[in-house]
Formats: C-alpha cells, sequence, structure tokens
C-alpha cells in the first residue's frame, strides 16, 4: 500500500484550519488503497494555531505536527515537512483551502498509473489576490524565467504531489535561502499540470503582503 504525506505549513490560520483538515481528509479517504500522513508545520502562529495542531493530533494518529520556535517562513516550512515526510508520495498544500482538495486523487493517479514524477496545479486567474499585487507577480515571473532559463510560470505554484525520488532530490539541495518554485524547476522530473480557477481565501487573511513579497 502506498502512502502519502501531506505537508501544509501554517502561520495564524485558525480561522480555517479545522475545515481544511475536515475537507482534505474527506478528499484523501476517497482515494483506496492509500495510506496517509498530514504534516502541519507551524510556523511561529501567535494566535491559537498549534492548539488547534494539537488537538487534531490527539484525535487523529494520522496527523502530525511540527512547531517552530519562531517565524522562519514558508520555505523554511516546507524543507522541514519534506524532511520529515515518510511518504512513497507527498503533496504541499496551503491550509486556507485555495488549494483544493478534490485535485488530490487526479494528482494521485497521474503519479501511480500515468508515470509523472509531480503533477502540480496550476493557478488560472488571481481573483484572489489584489490588482497590484497581480501585476507585480507576473512581472516577477517574466523576469525570473528570462534569468534562469527554467519553468517557473505565473500560476506554477508550491501546490504539487511528488514522488520519493523527486522528493529526495529536492532535499539534497542545501541552499541557505531557499526558493522551492525555483528548485522544482532545477531539480528535473516529468511533471503534469492540472489547472484550477484561483480564488479566495476561505477565513482568514493573507500573510503575503508586498514587503514580504518584495523580500
Amino acid at each position: 500500500m502506498n502512502k502519502l504525506s501531506i505537508i501544509v505549513p501554517c502561520y495564524n490560520e485558525e480561522e480555517v484550519i479545522s475545515r481544511f483538515y475536515k475537507e482534505t481528509n474527506e478528499e484523501v479517504l476517497k482515494i483506496p488503497d492509500l495510506d496517509y500522513e498530514f504534516i502541519f508545520i507551524d510556523d511561529g502562529s501567535k494566535d491559537h494555531t498549534l492548539d488547534i495542531l494539537r488537538l487534531l493530533c490527539y484525535q487523529d494518529k494520522n496527523c502530525h505536527y511540527i512547531s517552530f520556535s519562531r517565524n522562519f517562513g514558508k520555505e523554511a516550512a516546507m524543507y522541514a515537512g519534506l524532511k520529515q515526510s515518510s511518504g512513497d508520495y507527498c503533496v504541499i498544500m496551503d491550509a486556507d483551502l485555495q488549494h483544493p482538495p478534490a485535485l488530490l486523487a487526479p494528482m494521485y493517479r497521474a503519479l501511480s498509473q500515468e508515470g509523472y514524477d509531480c503533477c502540480g496545479g496550476k493557478r488560472i486567474g488571481r481573483d484572489g489576490d489584489g490588482t497590484l499585487r497581480g501585476l507585480l507577480s507576473r512581472s516577477f515571473y517574466r523576469v525570473i524565467q528570462k534569468l534562469t532559463h527554467m519553468n517557473m510560470g505565473d500560476g506554477n505554484g508550491d501546490f504539487r504531489m511528488m514522488n520519493r525520488t523527486m522528493v529526495n532530490a529536492i532535499l539534497q539541495m542545501k541552499e541557505y535561502n531557499r526558493y522551492t518554485k525555483g528548485i522544482f524547476s532545477f531539480v528535473g522530473f516529468e511533471t503534469k499540470w492540472i489547472e484550477f480557477q484561483n480564488v479566495q481565501r476561505a477565513a482568514g487573511k493573507t500573510k503575503w503582503n508586498l514587503g514580504s513579497l518584495f523580500s
């Protein structure tokens, strides 16, 4: 039986984390013959996120959490989750439900039956973003692709499922200042893209203001 590790960086997500767990767990249970684990990474939250994660882990043996001593950022959280994972496949998801849990089944099918190493969600539109943020994001991806000659298109985000071979290759990259979207492209591997419509957060506020995005 294959195992899926669901890696979820969390920063001040008390308003949405329980709903995320419920909806994602329901979708995973629809996939036959699949073991799974949730790995939540609390990135120094200042609200009750960690308390909720502790309760989830007490109630469900498939849930685990990592708690950072302070806010180190999403890049560090994703790396910690991948390093802790034990699954044959790993998927990275945001806790705000902008990454549709319903895509987990077709992603898993692409890897387990269609021969792909990775299946990513390609976001269509920026309805959940402001006008200025959307313009700056599109401009950034145009510039970064020209500078690096790697496939990091606008909409190709962190939401993707990978097999263990690709995960191990990513973990071998020891950059101190990590840019995971760039690492995904750099390590190669055959990737399938599934389009999904961008939506507003299910609850709470975005943690990515213009200052943090610029940094």
